[in-house]
């Protein structure tokens, strides 16, 4: 089984992590509203892609190494460390890149989304409180590696999850499959 995880979680971690970091780079010099959602949109692809080696990796597990046969508690085990795999290169990936080559990225999005409030019409002391989350959360983003690693977590972990979700329902099955000749 570790040896399932390391592999299906390295292949996974290594693509998410090659098209972040390729992505981040095209996209770094121009943090723009319409270029946000764009960006949603194919890191999300991204993440869909590279997690499919979670379903990929425990039916390899169940019909290589198990007998063809799993329980749904154990299939959700193995993908969710196939994700947390994935999930923390991914994590690492952003961490060298986000500190080494894009230093200003959090100045440039906490900058949009100043500007998207402000355009929003909110007023007083929404727009004040508001603008006070967006101030706190790019402090603790540049400053506090327990909060940019948890904030990098929450873009990518609930994904994989979501995926070994439903990956460990549908590969569940407690009889070996039989083979009609």
């Amino acid at each position: 089984m570790k040896k399932t995880i390391l592999v299906f979680g390295a292949i996974s971690g290594v693509i998410i992590s090659t098209f972040m970091a390729i992505s981040m780079a095209i996209m770094s010099g121009n943090c723009t509203q319409g270029n946000e959602t764009t960006s949603m949109i194919i890191g999300f692809s991204a993440m869909a892609v590279a997690f499919s080696f979670v379903f990929v990796g425990i039916k390899n597990y169940r019909d290589k190494q198990h007998g063809g046969t799993i329980t749904f508690g154990k299939a959700f085990l193995l993908g969710f460390l196939i994700s947390l795999i994935a999930s923390t290169l991914y994590v690492i990936t952003w961490g060298i890149e986000f500190h080494f080559f894009m230093p200003d990225f959090m100045d440039k999005y906490a900058a949009m989304q100043v500007k998207q409030l402000q355009e929003s019409g909110l007023t007083g002391a929404q727009l004040q409180d508001s603008l006070r989350e967006i101030e706190t959360a790019s402090y603790r983003y540049k400053h506090s590696l327990f909060f940019f690693s948890m904030y990098t977590y929450m873009e990518i972990l609930p994904v994989g999850i979501l995926i070994t979700l439903i990956s460990a329902l549908i590969l569940k099955r407690k009889t070996p499959a039989t083979n009609a000749h």
